[in-house]
């Protein structure tokens, strides 16, 4: 049985705690918030689980065999070096760090220790990414051409990170669990309307070597929420929709080819467009499965679906399109 501390009892804490709870070979043991209010809710209704309000006693009871962090990401680094330095496995909440240099210390210490660093990029569990990577993996999309996400909404305006790293870690972890191939540079601009230099507007495109290309429009300004993906292959194509309550996926039997007529110097491009395919679903809680793999993961010592490489790939990204906003869209090889 793996003894489970959560650090961070926000937003998203009591989703956590409820399904740590429900997991099997794991239990929930405590929760440290430094807001006491938020530590009585969990009291009332969870009178067995233990509260801190620091969490270093969290960390460094030895009750406790893995840590789970729940709090703005400037705190992940330090919240989680402390954990591994206590021999904890640890499971962090996306973005996994503020920087590249501090995820390359936590997964240093972590394989040093021998200790689970997981990042929770819950929609990686999700059926309906499953669903795309069987896909992808079968070649059922045949060659991949692009992939064009949109993540809007209105606010949450986040105080100390910007629209990019609020949503984008989201759509970015997608991407690389469904595209082996990693982006050799990309363009980034964006734009801050509340006067803080934290931008609420940002588009993000991804360079790959093989000419695959990725695009990402994030905005906390939208009027409209819209929560959408699009795989483009050589042989199908996908809309994902994950606001659709029962079919967010769509498999289009639709294409294109093209030929150069030399003659008239011009390329004719012939377009085929076939039948909509609607696949099946599983309707599983995407953090119930994250939470078993964590679980999984130390008590089997396999890698997981949400590994700190995933993790620290998406900040690689993340960091080198603030330093392309900074530039005005200047391309930034990664």
């Amino acid at each position: 049985m793996v003894n489970v501390g959560l650090v961070g009892y926000g937003y998203w804490g009591p989703n956590l705690l409820r399904n740590f709870l429900q997991t099997n070979g794991a239990t929930l043991k405590a929760v440290s918030d430094a807001r006491q209010e938020r530590l009585d809710l969990v009291k009332k209704n969870n009178p067995a689980v233990s509260v801190y309000t620091d969490a270093n006693d969290l960390i460094n009871s030895p009750e406790i065999d893995a840590v789970v962090i729940a709090t703005p990401v400037f705190t992940h680094f330090d919240l989680a070096q402390k954990s591994l330095l206590a021999g904890k496995h640890v499971l962090l909440e996306k973005p996994m760090t503020s920087s590249v240099a501090e995820a390359e210390k936590l997964i240093e210490l972590a394989a040093k220790k021998g200790l689970t660093l997981m990042v929770d990029h819950t929609f990686l569990y999700t059926g309906a990414v499953q669903k795309m990577k069987d896909l992808v993996t079968n070649q059922t999309l045949g060659k991949l051409r692009y992939i064009d996400s949109t993540r809007i909404n209105l606010g949450l305006f986040q105080p100390d990170i910007n629209v990019l790293w609020d949503l984008a870690p989201h759509d970015i972890s997608i991407l690389n669990y469904l595209v082996e191939e990693r982006p050799i540079s990309l363009n980034a601009t964006g734009v801050s309307h509340t006067g803080n230099n934290i931008e609420n507007i940002a588009y993000l495109t991804l360079n790959y070597a093989s000419g695959f290309i990725a695009h990402f429009n994030c905005s906390w300004s939208s009027p409209v929420k819209i929560r959408m993906m699009l795989i483009g292959g050589d042989e199908k194509m996908v809309v994902f929709n994950d606001l659709e309550p029962s079919e967010k996926i769509r498999i289009y039997d639709t294409g294109y080819a093209h030929k150069t007529d030399e003659e008239r110097k011009r390329v004719l491009v012939d377009y085929r467009i076939g039948d909509v395919f609607l696949p099946k679903i599983p309707h599983t809680e995407a953090l119930s499965g994250m939470a078993s793999d964590f679980v999984q993961s130390i008590t089997q010592n396999k890698k997981p679906v949400s590994d700190s490489q995933i993790g620290i790939d998406v900040v690689k990204i993340l960091e080198a399109a603030d330093k392309s906003i900074k530039n005005k869209g200047k391309e930034v090889i990664i």
